[in-house]
């Protein structure tokens, strides 16, 4: 393929009035392709769904963290009250504080976080970003390997080389990039064959390993890896051995628990087809659930009615 295909289908009532486009790659527990459709084999961000990866290079060089704060150092957090505290546990437990994160300030990524927050009289802070565990993390490695804390986010700091390595590791191909991730930290462009693979390498590995222990503690504490009502928590809860990190611009990646890979990418970046689009993937693998089936529709709304859906586009996924 040398182009995005059409994934899925923007219907309100009973009309076709758009369509996302994207690609998707479904490797096998070697690593080999198994399935793919538009561009899988060219670099792109992964964007939040490096994460893991990044988490495994801070295990290599010694951070602590076990359960639910190992989750929430590889987490896209939704800012909720649980999420706050576990950040500023990692951060006193290197005896830091909040002034020290160099994430952006934000308000919560959830809603109705966002709005108790407002309505407790806060404003934007970087402890609520939602990459604040991640940077938590970060600064509890470097603080333990003695490199400066305050460089953290640079692509030369120790730290970042020892996440990239991490990172070409589990891809199974060299970092062909760097940029600048939304919230500061350097991001490293893989394939989305090589995404697919990591995950699969991650959702397999045995629980003793650090890749292992990571895929563990998501599925674990899916809250704490995303949110108490996302999508990702909710795939994770239902899915026996599943292991998942969304991303930004329409980034999903996908482990099972026989190694198999999973990544997707919208062309477009916009997430409401991206739980629609893996729903339909996972189906076309034979797996299934209440969870997913209801996953394989975003719904449209007219009025007060829902009057369409964003729903797979039934050639691609036949």
């Amino acid at each position: 393929m040398t182009e995005p295909v059409i994934l899925a289908d923007v219907v309100r009532s009973d009309f076709v009035e758009g369509h996302h486009r994207g690609s998707v790659v479904v490797t096998r527990p070697d690593g080999s392709v198994d399935w793919a459709v538009g561009i899988v084999d060219e670099p792109m961000f992964p964007r939040s769904s490096n994460k893991p990866m990044q988490a495994l290079g801070m295990l290599r060089n010694g951070l602590p963290l076990t359960d639910e704060l190992l989750a929430l150092a590889g987490a896209s957090h939704s800012g909720e009250q649980f999420h706050l505290d576990g950040v500023r546990k990692i951060l006193a437990t290197a005896g830091l504080a909040e002034s020290d994160l160099l994430t952006p300030v934000a308000y919560p990524l959830d809603d109705e976080a966002r709005d108790a927050w407002v309505r407790a009289g806060h404003g934007k802070e970087r402890v609520v970003m939602n990459c604040s565990g991640k940077h938590a993390a970060m600064l509890l490695t470097s603080k333990l390997n003695d490199w400066d804390l305050k460089a953290y986010r640079s692509p030369d700091h120790p730290l970042q080389k020892e996440i990239r390595t991490a990172i070409e590791d589990t891809a199974g191909e060299k970092a062909s990039y760097v940029a600048v991730d939304g919230c500061g930290a350097p991001i490293f462009a893989l394939t989305l064959s090589g995404l697919a693979r990591s995950f699969g390498l991650f959702a397999a590995a045995a629980p003793e390993t650090d890749e292992g222990r990571i895929a563990d503690a998501f599925r674990a504490h899916p809250e704490y890896a995303s949110g108490s009502t996302r999508d990702e928590a909710e795939l994770m809860r239902a899915t026996e051995g599943l292991f998942c990190k969304a991303g930004a611009e329409g980034v999903y990646a996908v482990g099972l628990a026989d190694g198999t890979g999973i990544a997707l990418k919208l062309e477009d970046g916009t997430p409401r087809a991206r739980k629609v689009v893996m729903a339909a993937t996972l189906q076309r693998l034979g797996i299934t659930n209440e969870t997913i089936e209801t996953h394989l529709h975003f719904d449209l709304t007219g009025g007060d009615n829902i009057v369409g859906a964003v729903r797979p586009h039934a050639q691609t996924f036949s």
